[in-house]
């Protein structure tokens, strides 16, 4: 009895340290601690790092990419990823701005400028989400190949519509009620804060509450399974990309009303960022799993890294290099949480 006992100790210990490391790995607050660990690490360097000044800062300036990054969500729980979000942004800001810009613009100084603009917006999200729910879903491309090429389009659209309207390489001179939307506040509180908290807690509900939500992560968890249970699988696929879509319009109003212009070239550098983002934040590549508290809490993490490394000086390379280094890390913990909880299931 007592070699049994001896020999079950270790035993016992090795399966708790086990799942202590696995509860670790999969806790929704990972991440933050992470965030207030470097801001804290850094902060005897850079001591503005930890200033209110710079956490507001660093919170309004995220605003758009959390839009982005909840809509490339939609499309990563049901095991897809969308390539085209900056470019389904970047086209919505400058045929939006063609149309209430006051130089030339088709509804230049009219009182319907800001709102026919702002349907505009979320009409060419939508369309082109549709697009690629259409070719994905029905057509059964792969969405990595069809984001990719429609990327490719859409940005030279972008630039070939800018040039078409104007001869410089962005269209300004938008109406105060629109940039309003970027600059703007109530209460104190920005207009973008307002705006991606409202995606925020939409994008939480339905994911949680509804019966398409359940339907989003039956569908990247096992997509045959699901059509034998009936669910609709084409069309939960179609309305995923679609959702993302509306999340890149949304996110190019506030961009395009923070930089006062429309520009074919906006939010070019940030989709690292938006699935860097998403997979820190506990979306996993494999499909089946996201939660938008985690989506923010990986965007806040990216954001606060960024900012201290230009509060060191350090160059635009070597900020992309280490964001580049830590996405690779969170996906091959992702690889790792996967691994894990298949042996405990096992």
């Amino acid at each position: 009895m007592a070699q049994i006992q001896s020999a079950s100790g270790p035993q016992v210990g090795r399966t708790s340290a086990r799942s202590w490391f696995v509860r670790g790995l999969t806790s929704d607050y990972l991440v933050l601690a992470l965030t207030v660990v470097y801001a804290l690490a850094l902060g005897p360097f850079v001591p503005t790092l930890i200033s209110w000044a710079s956490a507001r800062e660093v919170l309004i300036a995220m605003m758009p990419l959390l839009v982005l990054a909840i809509g490339q969500s939609f499309v990563m729980v049901i095991a897809g990823i969308d390539l085209s979000l900056t470019s389904i942004a970047a086209l919505a800001s400058v045929v939006a701005a063609s149309i209430m810009t006051g130089s030339g613009g088709y509804l230049a100084g009219s009182a319907l400028a800001t709102p026919v603009a702002l349907v505009a917006f979320l009409g060419i999200g939508v369309l082109c989400g549709m697009l690629n729910g259409y070719c994905a879903a029905r057509l059964r491309m792969p969405a990595f190949m069809v984001t990719l090429v429609l990327q490719m389009f859409l940005s030279g659209v972008a630039v070939w519509y800018t040039s078409l309207h104007v001869e410089a390489v962005s269209i300004g001179n938008l109406p105060r009620s629109f940039v309003a939307i970027g600059s703007g506040n109530i209460f104190g509180v920005p207009y973008a804060v307002l705006i991606a908290a409202a995606v925020a807690l939409a994008a939480h509900h339905l994911l949680s509450r509804t019966v398409l939500g359940r339907w989003l992560y039956a569908v990247g968890i096992n997509p045959r399974a699901a059509q034998v249970s009936g669910v609709p699988v084409a069309r939960v696929v179609l309305l995923a990309f679609v959702l993302s879509g509306l999340c890149a319009a949304i996110a190019s109003i506030i961009y395009t009303g923070r930089l006062e212009t429309g520009t074919p070239v906006l939010a070019d550098r940030v989709l690292l960022d938006v699935i860097g983002a998403a997979v820190i934040g506990g979306v996993s590549l494999f499909g089946g799993k996201a939660k938008i508290l985690g989506v923010f809490f990986g965007v806040l993490f990216l954001s606060v890294v960024d900012k201290g490394l230009q509060l060191l000086g350090m160059s635009q390379f070597v900020v992309f290099a280490v964001k580049g280094g830590l996405i690779l890390l969170a996906a091959l913990l992702d690889a790792l949480r996967n691994y894990l909880l298949l042996g405990a299931d096992r």
